[in-house]
Protein backbone atom coordinates (compact mmCIF):
# COMPACT_ATOMS: atom_id res chain seq x y z
CA UNK A 1 0.00 0.00 0.00
CA UNK A 2 2.68 2.09 1.11
CA UNK A 3 4.59 1.63 -2.70
CA UNK A 4 1.46 2.32 -4.28
CA UNK A 5 0.80 5.85 -2.39
CA UNK A 6 4.56 6.75 -3.38
CA UNK A 7 4.12 5.88 -7.02
CA UNK A 8 0.57 8.17 -6.92
CA UNK A 9 2.61 10.85 -4.68
CA UNK A 10 5.69 10.40 -7.42
CA UNK A 11 3.01 10.70 -10.74
CA UNK A 12 1.33 14.31 -9.24
CA UNK A 13 4.38 15.82 -8.45
CA UNK A 14 5.74 14.76 -12.17
CA UNK A 15 2.56 16.27 -13.69
CA UNK A 16 2.90 19.26 -11.69
CA UNK A 17 6.32 19.99 -12.74
CA UNK A 18 5.74 19.05 -16.08
CA UNK A 19 2.76 21.58 -16.23
CA UNK A 20 4.40 23.83 -13.69
CA UNK A 21 5.60 26.60 -16.87
CA UNK A 22 4.21 26.31 -20.83
CA UNK A 23 4.84 28.42 -24.07
CA UNK A 24 1.51 29.09 -24.45
CA UNK A 25 2.10 30.79 -28.27
CA UNK A 26 4.40 32.06 -30.12
CA UNK A 27 4.16 34.40 -33.12
CA UNK A 28 7.10 35.53 -35.48
CA UNK A 29 7.67 38.04 -37.92
CA UNK A 30 7.51 37.16 -41.56
CA UNK A 31 11.47 36.46 -42.08
CA UNK A 32 12.67 36.94 -45.54
CA UNK A 33 16.88 36.03 -46.33
CA UNK A 34 18.93 38.88 -45.12
CA UNK A 35 15.90 40.47 -42.90
CA UNK A 36 15.24 40.78 -39.44
CA UNK A 37 11.95 39.83 -37.54
CA UNK A 38 10.56 39.05 -33.82
CA UNK A 39 9.73 36.25 -32.15
CA UNK A 40 7.30 36.57 -29.50
CA UNK A 41 7.36 34.25 -26.66
CA UNK A 42 4.12 33.50 -23.76
CA UNK A 43 5.41 32.01 -20.93
CA UNK A 44 2.41 30.75 -18.80
CA UNK A 45 2.70 29.77 -15.14
CA UNK A 46 -0.31 26.43 -15.01
CA UNK A 47 1.32 25.65 -11.66
CA UNK A 48 -0.86 26.54 -8.28
CA UNK A 49 2.25 28.39 -6.93
CA UNK A 50 3.99 30.84 -7.51
CA UNK A 51 7.39 30.66 -10.08
CA UNK A 52 10.63 32.37 -9.71
CA UNK A 53 13.60 33.35 -11.62
CA UNK A 54 12.42 32.47 -15.16
CA UNK A 55 14.48 32.46 -17.75
CA UNK A 56 14.05 31.76 -21.54
CA UNK A 57 17.31 30.85 -24.22
CA UNK A 58 17.13 30.39 -27.59
CA UNK A 59 19.77 28.66 -29.02
CA UNK A 60 20.91 29.69 -32.92
CA UNK A 61 24.42 27.11 -33.23
CA UNK A 62 24.14 25.69 -36.64
CA UNK A 63 21.29 27.56 -37.41
CA UNK A 64 21.29 30.57 -40.24
CA UNK A 65 19.80 32.61 -37.91
CA UNK A 66 21.52 35.44 -35.15
CA UNK A 67 20.18 37.38 -32.51
CA UNK A 68 19.84 41.13 -32.48
CA UNK A 69 20.75 41.85 -28.96
CA UNK A 70 19.87 38.99 -26.43
CA UNK A 71 19.28 35.43 -27.51
CA UNK A 72 18.03 35.18 -23.66
CA UNK A 73 15.21 37.25 -21.16
CA UNK A 74 14.42 36.96 -17.69
CA UNK A 75 11.73 37.75 -15.34
CA UNK A 76 11.98 37.41 -11.45
CA UNK A 77 8.54 35.48 -11.10
CA UNK A 78 5.93 34.41 -12.27
CA UNK A 79 2.77 34.38 -10.28
CA UNK A 80 -0.14 30.99 -10.72
CA UNK A 81 -2.25 31.38 -14.11
CA UNK A 82 -0.07 34.40 -15.09
CA UNK A 83 1.56 34.93 -18.64
CA UNK A 84 4.92 36.66 -19.42
CA UNK A 85 5.58 37.45 -23.07
CA UNK A 86 9.22 37.23 -24.19
CA UNK A 87 10.44 39.21 -27.47
CA UNK A 88 13.90 37.84 -29.52
CA UNK A 89 14.82 39.82 -32.01
CA UNK A 90 17.06 37.97 -34.97
CA UNK A 91 18.46 38.32 -38.57
CA UNK A 92 18.12 35.65 -41.12
CA UNK A 93 21.63 35.16 -43.16
CA UNK A 94 21.87 36.22 -46.67
CA UNK A 95 22.01 32.50 -48.53
CA UNK A 96 19.23 31.22 -45.67
CA UNK A 97 17.05 28.46 -47.71
CA UNK A 98 13.48 29.01 -47.75
CA UNK A 99 11.68 27.24 -45.49
CA UNK A 100 10.92 25.47 -41.86
CA UNK A 101 13.08 26.06 -39.19
CA UNK A 102 12.96 24.80 -35.23
CA UNK A 103 14.93 26.63 -33.03
CA UNK A 104 16.03 24.84 -29.98
CA UNK A 105 15.03 26.68 -26.35
CA UNK A 106 15.95 26.16 -22.34
CA UNK A 107 13.38 27.14 -20.00
CA UNK A 108 14.28 27.40 -16.69
CA UNK A 109 12.86 28.53 -12.99
CA UNK A 110 11.96 27.93 -9.48
CA UNK A 111 9.31 26.94 -7.35
CA UNK A 112 9.18 25.47 -3.98
CA UNK A 113 10.52 21.51 -4.68
CA UNK A 114 13.44 23.32 -6.37
CA UNK A 115 15.22 24.05 -9.60
CA UNK A 116 13.55 22.87 -12.67
CA UNK A 117 14.44 22.95 -16.46
CA UNK A 118 12.39 22.50 -19.78
CA UNK A 119 13.91 22.28 -23.18
CA UNK A 120 12.06 22.09 -26.39
CA UNK A 121 11.93 23.58 -29.89
CA UNK A 122 9.78 26.34 -31.86
CA UNK A 123 9.12 26.73 -35.10
CA UNK A 124 9.88 29.54 -37.79
CA UNK A 125 9.49 29.49 -41.64
CA UNK A 126 11.46 31.98 -43.82
CA UNK A 127 9.60 32.84 -46.76
CA UNK A 128 10.87 34.47 -49.88
CA UNK A 129 9.25 34.54 -53.51
CA UNK A 130 9.99 33.76 -56.94
CA UNK A 131 10.43 36.63 -59.20
CA UNK A 132 10.20 35.88 -63.02
CA UNK A 133 11.65 38.15 -65.83
CA UNK A 134 11.41 37.24 -69.42
CA UNK A 135 13.19 37.57 -73.26
CA UNK A 136 13.05 36.35 -76.18
CA UNK A 137 15.36 35.53 -79.28
CA UNK A 138 14.42 34.80 -82.65
CA UNK A 139 16.85 32.59 -84.49
CA UNK A 140 16.62 33.26 -88.49
CA UNK A 141 13.72 36.06 -87.94
CA UNK A 142 12.92 36.14 -91.75
CA UNK A 143 9.75 36.11 -93.39
CA UNK A 144 8.54 32.62 -95.10
CA UNK A 145 11.22 30.83 -93.46
CA UNK A 146 11.57 28.39 -90.59
CA UNK A 147 12.73 29.67 -87.23
CA UNK A 148 13.01 29.53 -83.70
CA UNK A 149 11.69 31.37 -80.94
CA UNK A 150 13.77 31.17 -77.86
CA UNK A 151 11.81 32.69 -74.83
CA UNK A 152 14.29 32.70 -71.72
CA UNK A 153 12.86 32.95 -68.52
CA UNK A 154 15.42 34.09 -65.57
CA UNK A 155 14.44 33.87 -62.03
CA UNK A 156 16.07 37.00 -59.89
CA UNK A 157 13.80 35.82 -56.76
CA UNK A 158 15.32 34.14 -53.73
CA UNK A 159 12.60 31.20 -54.13
CA UNK A 160 12.19 28.69 -56.70
CA UNK A 161 9.51 28.21 -59.64
CA UNK A 162 8.03 25.09 -59.65
CA UNK A 163 5.60 23.31 -62.29
CA UNK A 164 6.65 26.07 -64.76
CA UNK A 165 4.94 25.92 -67.94
CA UNK A 166 4.96 28.45 -71.14
CA UNK A 167 1.71 28.62 -73.50
CA UNK A 168 2.50 30.71 -76.72
CA UNK A 169 -0.08 32.35 -78.15
CA UNK A 170 0.59 32.36 -81.79
CA UNK A 171 0.10 35.84 -83.90
CA UNK A 172 2.13 36.36 -86.91
CA UNK A 173 3.68 33.08 -87.51
CA UNK A 174 2.83 29.60 -87.75
CA UNK A 175 3.60 27.03 -84.60
CA UNK A 176 5.20 24.17 -85.85
CA UNK A 177 5.85 22.31 -82.36
CA UNK A 178 3.41 22.40 -79.60
CA UNK A 179 2.32 25.54 -78.38
CA UNK A 180 2.71 24.18 -74.72
CA UNK A 181 6.23 23.67 -73.16
CA UNK A 182 6.28 21.94 -69.71
CA UNK A 183 9.74 23.47 -68.17
CA UNK A 184 9.64 22.12 -64.37
CA UNK A 185 11.60 23.90 -62.02
CA UNK A 186 13.37 27.59 -62.46
CA UNK A 187 15.74 27.86 -59.59
CA UNK A 188 16.66 30.95 -57.65
CA UNK A 189 19.30 32.89 -59.72
CA UNK A 190 19.05 30.55 -62.66
CA UNK A 191 16.84 30.19 -65.95
CA UNK A 192 15.36 28.48 -68.00
CA UNK A 193 14.51 28.29 -72.13
CA UNK A 194 11.20 27.33 -73.83
CA UNK A 195 11.53 26.60 -77.85
CA UNK A 196 9.69 26.56 -80.47
CA UNK A 197 9.92 25.84 -83.89
CA UNK A 198 7.55 28.41 -86.14
CA UNK A 199 7.57 30.29 -90.06
CA UNK A 200 6.46 33.66 -90.20
CA UNK A 201 3.65 34.96 -92.01
CA UNK A 202 4.06 38.47 -91.20
CA UNK A 203 6.63 41.39 -90.85
CA UNK A 204 5.30 42.34 -86.99
CA UNK A 205 4.32 39.53 -85.54
CA UNK A 206 3.13 39.15 -81.94
CA UNK A 207 4.80 37.51 -79.14
CA UNK A 208 2.44 36.64 -76.33
CA UNK A 209 2.35 33.50 -73.81
CA UNK A 210 1.30 32.54 -70.92
CA UNK A 211 3.27 31.07 -68.16
CA UNK A 212 2.06 29.50 -65.21
CA UNK A 213 4.43 28.49 -61.91
CA UNK A 214 3.64 27.96 -58.39
CA UNK A 215 5.34 29.66 -55.36
CA UNK A 216 6.89 29.42 -52.13
CA UNK A 217 3.80 29.15 -50.65
CA UNK A 218 2.59 26.32 -53.29
CA UNK A 219 0.24 29.14 -54.72
CA UNK A 220 -0.69 28.84 -58.36
CA UNK A 221 0.60 31.79 -60.41
CA UNK A 222 0.16 33.31 -63.68
CA UNK A 223 2.08 36.03 -65.96
CA UNK A 224 1.12 37.32 -69.30
CA UNK A 225 4.11 38.31 -71.22
CA UNK A 226 4.12 39.98 -74.38
CA UNK A 227 7.57 40.55 -76.03
CA UNK A 228 8.54 43.26 -79.16
CA UNK A 229 9.74 41.05 -81.92
CA UNK A 230 10.96 41.89 -85.16
CA UNK A 231 11.23 39.97 -88.41
CA UNK A 232 12.33 41.13 -91.68
CA UNK A 233 11.47 40.20 -95.52
CA UNK A 234 14.09 38.43 -97.49
CA UNK A 235 14.69 41.44 -99.01
CA UNK A 236 15.36 43.45 -96.22
CA UNK A 237 17.31 41.09 -94.53
CA UNK A 238 19.74 40.12 -97.66
CA UNK A 239 19.90 44.25 -97.35
CA UNK A 240 21.03 44.16 -93.69
CA UNK A 241 23.33 41.13 -94.64
CA UNK A 242 21.17 39.10 -92.07
CA UNK A 243 21.44 36.60 -94.88
CA UNK A 244 23.34 36.28 -98.39
CA UNK A 245 21.73 36.39 -101.82
CA UNK A 246 21.41 33.29 -103.50
CA UNK A 247 23.86 33.75 -106.51
CA UNK A 248 23.34 30.33 -107.59
CA UNK A 249 20.72 31.08 -110.70
CA UNK A 250 23.60 33.99 -112.31
CA UNK A 251 25.91 31.66 -112.11
CA UNK A 252 23.74 28.82 -113.83
CA UNK A 253 23.17 31.40 -116.48
CA UNK A 254 26.56 32.74 -117.01
CA UNK A 255 27.49 28.97 -117.54
CA UNK A 256 24.61 28.31 -120.20
CA UNK A 257 25.55 31.67 -122.11
CA UNK A 258 29.03 30.48 -122.44
CA UNK A 259 28.09 27.01 -123.46
CA UNK A 260 25.45 28.49 -125.86
CA UNK A 261 28.79 30.92 -127.58
CA UNK A 262 30.99 27.83 -127.43
CA UNK A 263 28.74 25.79 -128.61
CA UNK A 264 27.89 28.51 -131.77
CA UNK A 265 31.43 29.00 -132.15
CA UNK A 266 32.29 25.66 -133.03
CA UNK A 267 29.28 25.23 -135.16
CA UNK A 268 30.61 28.33 -137.16
CA UNK A 269 34.50 27.03 -137.31
CA UNK A 270 33.26 23.73 -138.63
CA UNK A 271 31.46 25.28 -140.99
CA UNK A 272 34.26 27.20 -142.15
CA UNK A 273 36.07 24.55 -142.64
CA UNK A 274 34.23 22.46 -144.38
CA UNK A 275 33.35 24.90 -147.18
CA UNK A 276 37.51 25.75 -147.45
CA UNK A 277 37.78 21.44 -148.13
CA UNK A 278 35.13 21.88 -150.72
CA UNK A 279 36.11 24.69 -152.63
CA UNK A 280 39.68 22.34 -152.63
Amino acid sequence: MNKILALLALAVLSFQLASAMTINSVSVDNISPGTEGVIRIEVENTLNELAKDINLNLNFQGLPFIPVGSSSGGVDELKEDDEENFAFRIRASNDVAPGDYQIPYVLTFRINSGPQTREGSIGISVNAQPELSYSADIENPIVGRQSKINLKIVNKGLADARFVSVNLNPSGFTLLSEKEVYIGTVDSDDFETATFEVIFTSEKPKLTATVEYTDFDNSKKLDEVNLPTKVYTQEKAIELGIIQRNNWPIYIGIVVVLMVIWLVWRTIRKGQRMKKSLER
